[in-house]
């Protein structure tokens, strides 16, 4: 962080600070801004979404070009989606798979900006699938009805035994 964008976010901690203080010793009261209701409502994206996009912006704009940053960037940010989604529209029950998610997307993103190492495509689909049947099980049947779920998972599973046969059908070089 340079000069000038330290001392503007130090700035902005001691007007905050400040004023918090005055509404404390009861000096000013204002109720548009209440720190509890703020943090009630958005502790997600405060605490997670931020984060999770500044690892992103620092890996992207060069300042650190290791990819291992990406792999928590991603994991808080999609906690941080579904949490900030999960609080604000009382959706725990429905949204807790993408906790699971959150750690294929980091793993993901680890894969395509990392090397294309094709070992960490094993647990980021092992994840997301299992995500994707927790979903299905949990979210999208709760939002589309019971209907949806009967027809997902077989269609899913069909489609993926017809990739299996096909890719081990092919003929193989005998060498």
């Amino acid at each position: 962080m340079d000069k000038r964008n330290s001392i503007a976010l130090g700035v902005i901690f001691v007007v905050l600070g400040a004023l918090f203080l005055m509404k404390s010793l009861n000096i000013v009261y204002f109720d548009i801004f209440d720190i509890g209701f703020i943090l009630s409502k958005f502790w997600a994206a405060i605490f997670l979404i931020l984060p999770g996009i500044a690892m992103h912006s620092i890996y992207f704009s060069g300042k650190n070009n290791s990819p291992g940053i990406l792999v928590p960037a991603g994991i808080l940010l999609v906690t941080g989606v579904t949490c900030q989604i999960s609080a604000l529209f009382h959706l725990w029950g429905a949204l807790w798979p993408g906790y699971i998610l959150a750690v294929a997307v980091g793993l993901f993103e680890l894969y395509l900006f990392g090397g294309r190492k094709k070992g960490l495509l094993i647990p980021v689909a092992i994840l997301g699938g299992m995500s994707l049947i927790f979903f299905n099980s949990f979210t999208f049947n709760w939002i589309f009805g019971r209907r949806f779920g009967d027809f997902f998972v077989p269609v899913l599973l069909i489609l993926l035994g017809i990739m299996v046969i096909f890719k081990n059908s092919r003929p193989r070089d005998s060498f």
